[in-house]
């Protein structure tokens, strides 16, 4: 498969070197920073060789790709241009938006535009990743699938935000004091985790429920004592990373909750509850890694494109069965 990458940061690195050792082509990649433009990207991500393909400026560079993996922004107002050039030369796009995992909630106008102009490509777009994408809303609709009624879903992930690349530990403001976090964050400097919402709409869509409420946010951990990071202490007092959450209502009656934290020396990993009519069931795990994680979701995606209808999709226009959620 020929493979195209817009945006060179972090992800889009890994993807390339794992897309070389699955036997694909990376035919060209996109990005903006001085510092890769022109350079070939066998030796910006140490394969040891020259792939002959260098970072360019211009999305038609991509022309020969057969899919395009797209990383640059999590906020779809943000990244729409990007997609639709991409569109407008009619490629299909896997991309790590968070926001385009369900982007009828916050963006329901830009959404309807991109599914007109896909479906008119005849090309498909869809937004994921580890999370949101798969983690805590995709794994939970599967696992809620051997009930006959589901009453309530819970899922939450922990990350040690300190085995978390650079970029990852800036957005959620690691060192800051806990009061010049907030206002940066409400200010859009820090983005935290982006997605609660997504996920919890990506649940609701899956199981067909009419959501009456939707409530997400997320505040600091402050460290209550000295913390080790990058070979310095970070005081007691200071952040050490986010707890958030998304939740989604029927009636006021609270049937969708997950739950996510970030922060340095956390003890890693996932648990999902499914709550139903006859039995509960929980799902435990020892912690995803977030990033290669991620590289797998995008690949595993991208290689299946051709067999996706064209349009705007989510995760759950891929599933081939509906849970169902029927609250009391």
């Amino acid at each position: 498969m020929y493979i195209g990458l817009y945006g060179f940061g972090a992800i889009n690195q890994l993807v390339a070197r794992e897309a070389v050792r699955r036997g694909h082509e990376v035919v060209g990649a996109v990005d903006i920073r001085p510092d890769l433009l022109g350079r070939d990207i066998g030796e910006i991500i140490g394969l040891g060789e020259k792939l002959g393909v260098k970072v360019s400026k211009d999305p038609e560079s991509l022309l020969e790709a057969d899919v395009v993996i797209h990383a640059t922004s999590s906020y779809l107002d943000k990244v729409y241009d990007q997609l639709m050039s991409l569109i407008d030369l009619g490629l299909d796009v896997v991309s790590t938006c968070e926001t385009l995992a369900y982007p009828y909630y916050r963006y329901p106008v830009l959404a309807r535009w991109l599914d007109q102009e896909a479906g008119g490509r005849g090309v498909s777009v869809i937004g994921t990743g580890i999370n949101p994408g798969f983690l805590l809303d995709t794994l939970p609709v599967i696992l809620s699938i051997p009930f006959n009624e589901v009453r309530r879903i819970e899922a939450k992930r922990i990350v040690d935000a300190s085995r978390r690349r650079r970029s990852f530990q800036v957005k959620i403001g690691i060192g800051l004091d806990p009061e010049e976090f907030k206002a940066k964050l409400k200010k859009g400097e820090l983005t935290g985790h982006v997605g609660y919402a997504e996920s919890v709409l990506l649940i609701a869509e899956a199981s067909r429920v009419k959501l009456s409420r939707i409530e997400e946010g997320q505040e600091p951990v402050v460290a209550e004592k000295p913390v080790e990071f990058n070979g310095e202490k970070i005081p007691a007092g200071r952040v050490i990373g986010i707890k958030g959450w998304g939740r989604g209502f029927v009636n006021d009656k609270e049937i969708i909750s997950l739950g996510f934290e970030a922060y340095l020396g956390a003890s890693e990993g996932e648990e999902i509850r499914i709550t139903g009519k006859d039995y509960t069931v929980t799902w435990k795990s020892t912690g995803t890694p977030g990033d290669m994680g991620t590289v797998a979701v995008l690949l595993n995606i991208a290689e299946n494109t051709p067999s996706y209808p064209a349009g705007l999709l989510t995760m759950v226009d891929l599933l081939p069965f509906k849970p169902r959620i029927k609250p009391i």
